[in-house]
């Protein structure tokens, strides 16, 4: 892959990543196996409350074409085939949901060592054109992110952000709804041996003048586990810890108390992912 300034979806995912990824108060299990003709299959489950969601998904590599096929519970089937590098720098996803006829969609991706593209269009006859840019390096990036529906003739989304990376401190900026939000986040390395590092996220709502502060950090108690914990300016704390007892098979269990309404009961989620 070119090494580049990625594209607009990677515009503060670090610190979204440490601040949000393996949170959740739900019951989840999930199960890989590798058949002998080189097919992945990944049958996970979901107990959300007293729903319970399940669904099994397919993977087939053949070459630079991968075929991605997953059927839950409702009797959706969801088919994405992605083109990997036709030519350098470039990837096409095509994806489709079953039974809805309205869900086709084509996607193109292409990184380029100063520049990040992707664009979507919907296979509809009054679709909806997704186009995001970023131009820049890998140290220093600026882009955008736009929705057109074509039906109404109107704009969708409109949000544009602004990225610093360094060897240790990655800092973003985006303007988000149109202008309507303002988001700030800031992920630090502390210590790469132990895999240390703290963020935190400042979003700010100009129509309701609401602030909404988060601040977490994360430390791998050994190479095996790791620990991470999270506050936010609501009084909600949060903390995880994750532990690979065996090559790419996790054990995670998360917990969220709400310090302003102690009385309630504390959400616990727990996640178990076996892989061979």
């Amino acid at each position: 892959m070119v090494k580049g300034p990625g594209l607009y979806s990677d515009i503060g995912k670090k610190a979204r990543d440490l601040l949000y990824k393996d949170y959740q108060s739900d019951h989840k299990f999930t199960v890989t196996t590798y058949s002998p003709n080189g097919v992945t299959i990944t049958s996970s489950g979901t107990k959300k409350g007293d729903l319970f969601l399940a669904d099994v998904s397919t993977k087939l590599i053949n070459k630079n074409i991968t075929t991605d096929i997953k059927v839950d519970t409702a009797s959706n089937v969801f088919t994405t085939v992605t083109v990997d590098e036709p030519t350098p720098g470039l990837k096409a996803i095509f994806s489709f949901i079953l039974p809805d006829q309205r869900s086709g969609k084509a996607e193109i991706q292409y990184q380029h060592e100063f520049a990040g593209i992707s664009t979507s269009v919907g296979l509809t006859a009054n679709p909806l054109v997704n186009f995001s840019g970023v131009i820049g390096t890998n140290a220093l990036a600026l882009g955008t992110d736009l929705s057109f529906d074509t039906a109404s003739g109107n704009f969708t989304k409109c949000n544009a952000g602004l990225s610093f990376a360094n060897s240790d401190l990655v800092a973003s900026l985006t303007v988000n709804d149109k202008g309507d939000a303002l988001a700030a986040s800031y992920y630090h390395t502390v210590s790469p041996v132990t895999n240390t590092a703290v963020g935190a996220e400042l979003t700010h709502s100009f129509s309701s003048n609401e602030n909404k502060l988060t601040v977490g950090t994360q430390h791998a108690l050994d190479p095996l586990t790791l620990v991470k914990a999270r506050v936010n300016n609501y009084g909600k704390v949060s903390a995880l810890i994750q532990h690979e007892w065996r090559p790419k098979s996790l054990f995670t269990i998360s917990g969220e108390v709400d310090t302003k309404a102690i009385e309630k009961s504390a959400k616990i989620g727990l996640a178990l992912a076996l892989k061979p």
